[in-house]
């Protein structure tokens, strides 16, 4: 499934993150950007150790903030690590909508042309895939409004359950989107 938005293509895609092919897939990082779990020892294991020695060089970030480093051995060419929040700590949906745009904004930053997220903070993190699809989905067509140079946004999911949570956020967001614009 996928929607365009300007000059950007909002895709949904059922798989693994480690294979897709596009110019930077984001690891759900935790702040001190160890890699030994879910989303991101998935990722060192297909990319090799260098993607955790680049991380390790950088050190910790904050809940919400986003770095990059290269992709090893991925079919990407970079992994673009955001901190999303763990639930109970406070002020999660602005710290989740920061990771997403921190990311997009690297994207940019880096002349990146696609980019893939996981279903960031709903695995250990404990935050609700309802919440994380609706703030990630209105954070990614938001961005697509502005200048940005990103010709594809790919929500990589890894079931078949979090794949039709992001369907019914991105129908329902980019409906309202459309409506709005052509009320105006």
């Amino acid at each position: 499934m996928e929607k365009k938005v300007k000059k950007t293509i909002i895709r949904l895609h059922r798989g693994d993150i480690t294979e897709m092919c596009v110019d930077a897939i984001v690891n759900a990082a935790n702040k001190k950007l160890q890699h030994g779990g879910g989303v991101a020892r998935a990722i060192v294991k297909v990319g090799g150790y260098i993607i955790q020695e680049e991380s390790n060089k950088i050190g910790e970030i904050g809940v919400g903030e986003a770095v990059i480093t290269t992709a090893g051995k991925l079919k990407a060419k970079y992994v673009i690590h955001a901190v999303g929040p763990q639930m109970g700590e406070g002020h999660e949906d602005d710290k989740l909508k920061n990771a997403t745009l921190n990311s997009l904004r690297l994207a940019d930053k880096y002349n990146l042309r696609s980019i893939a997220f996981p279903a960031i903070s709903t695995g250990v993190f404990c935050y609700p895939k309802d919440r994380c699809a609706n703030i990630m989905i209105k954070t990614a067509i938001d961005y697509a409004k502005t200048d940005t140079e990103i010709k594809t946004i790919v929500f990589t999911l890894i079931n078949e359950h979090t794949y039709s949570i992001f369907q019914k956020e991105l129908n329902s967001y980019y409906a309202l989107t459309i409506l709005s614009r052509d009320n105006n």
